[in-house]
């Protein structure tokens, strides 16, 4: 099976820019072959219960503004699947969930940022479902769990947010201010210890325990899509970091692979 992924997309412009991520997206689809369809959990589609798109050709969403004009003539029509977002339903109502499905729902830029680059001819199903910024880490990998029988199907199943995410900090930091400060190092060298010890107890409670959690993350919705990737690989899984940059040194870029069997 495939293993789940935890991509940090970055800002919109990364599809423009000569950068270590965007360098590392390219090589996702030689690394992880071509998959029947992908399920991308984006940060950017908040939502109060589980909602996931059923179209037959995915919009492009451009939900961003004062970016280069080039950006927003970017357009990744990449098919739907209904089907696949009748089974995600299905696996997750089954689990519980309140889920619900968006005929009208296209790609934000958490999903095709990554997409356009790893798999530019927008040739593979791509099915988007949302996160709910307000229920925290443990129900989103509950919500991973359900959709564990996906990977079996041939689904790549890509959570899609950010390491780090603290924007005023990214605009605001003074000019010149130097590397990564040690707010930001130390909240992502303890997330990736915990990670790589499959501490699940712990990450779910990374807000009280890690680091720095608030400062890095002063709303959760970039990090609950790896939680949704975690859960989807096993209930004990072993995370692999595929990926390690930054952005403005205070966004964190670290992308992971999920898969069964603990190391810790």
């Amino acid at each position: 099976m495939l293993p789940t992924l935890f991509l940090s997309h970055g800002a919109p412009d990364l599809v423009i820019s000569d950068c270590p991520a965007r360098d590392f997206f390219r090589q996702l689809a030689t690394a992880f072959g071509r998959p029947k369809a992908i399920l991308a959990v984006s940060a950017h589609w908040e939502t109060a219960e589980p909602a996931v798109n059923a179209v037959e050709v995915n919009a492009t969403v451009h939900d961003f503004g004062g970016f280069p004009e080039a950006l927003y003539a970017i357009e990744y029509a990449a098919p739907g699947s209904p089907a696949l977002a009748q089974r995600v339903f299905a696996l997750l109502t089954q689990a519980g969930f309140p889920a619900r499905i968006d005929t009208r729902r296209g790609l934000d830029h958490g999903a095709w940022v990554p997409l356009i680059v790893a798999y530019p001819d927008a040739d593979i199903p791509v099915v988007q479902l949302s996160v709910q910024p307000r229920l925290g880490p443990a129900h989103h990998l509950a919500v991973g769990r359900a959709l564990k029988p996906l990977r079996e199907e041939g689904v790549l199943i890509i959570g899609s947010g950010g390491f780090t995410h603290n924007l005023y900090e990214y605009f605001h930091a003074p000019a010149g201010a130097g590397g990564e400060p040690e707010w930001v190092t130390s909240f992502a060298d303890w997330f990736g210890r915990a990670l790589a010890e499959n501490r699940v107890d712990d990450l779910v409670r990374y807000r009280e325990i890690a680091p720095y959690a608030e400062k890095n993350h002063p709303t959760e919705e970039h990090l609950l899509p790896l939680y949704v990737a975690l859960g989807a690989a096993a209930e004990q899984p072993h995370a692999q970091c595929l990926h390690q940059s930054s952005a403005g040194a205070v966004v964190r870029l670290d992308a992971y692979a999920f898969s069964e069997g603990a190391t810790g």
